[in-house]
């Protein structure tokens, strides 16, 4: 295993990279910042990350896709997505939490906030990279930023905090890769995390 096909649609970035397992060398990323394009950008950026690598679907050798906290939405196209990879090429795919996506590439204390809509985030806390709190969803005035001394996340929310705002702002390939914890114990069944019910409810059974 060595070329890992990543995806995120968490965010309003629309993310797919493709990196080499074996360094960890991002060979070519593509990012769309549109929240309303996860289904309509995700195959797109795919393919033209695929040709900037100078790389087909067969050179392929995991998947792995972040899986929230995020929007309904915008994880069933990335969960949904991979998944279908994943069973067209015969490959393995690993599902991530999209903030551990983000925190694995901090250092300290560090808080990790995404927009979860409703005036509130996602977040979690991390420690050189590894989380120590969360996930969660709470408004910012709720969070408990614990001892963290920088928030990295969403550009809009890191700034409430009343820290220092530091990189990365989205998930990342780089990120991706680095928050799958063990690739020798194989990957697990994807599921969406969402933290909180849609907001579509069904309609009451009629009489």
């Amino acid at each position: 295993m060595n070329l890992i096909l990543t995806l995120d649609t968490a965010t309003p970035a629309v993310t797919a990279g493709i990196v080499r397992l074996s360094d960890h060398t991002v060979l070519a990323q593509q990012v769309t910042v549109d929240a309303r394009a996860h289904a309509e950008r995700l195959t797109p950026n795919v393919l033209a990350a695929l040709d900037d690598a100078g790389l087909t679907m067969t050179d392929l050798d995991a998947v792995v896709v972040g899986c929230g906290p995020g929007p309904f939405t915008g994880l069933r196209a990335g969960i949904a997505t991979a998944a279908a990879y994943g069973h067209a090429l015969g490959i393995p795919v690993h599902g991530v939490c999209s903030l551990d996506a983000i925190g694995a590439l901090t250092t300290g204390d560090t808080l990790v906030v995404t927009d979860a809509r409703r005036r509130e985030v996602y977040w979690a806390r991390y420690r050189d990279g590894v989380r120590t709190a969360g996930p969660a969803v709470n408004a910012p005035a709720g969070v408990d930023r614990g001892a963290a001394q920088a928030v990295a996340g969403s550009p809009a929310h890191a700034v409430l905090f009343g820290l220092p705002v530091c990189e990365p702002v989205h998930p990342t390939p780089a990120g991706l890769v680095a928050a799958v914890s063990d690739w020798s114990a194989g990957p697990q069944p994807l599921v969406a995390l969402y933290l909180r019910r849609p907001d579509a409810k069904p309609l009451a059974a009629r009489p």
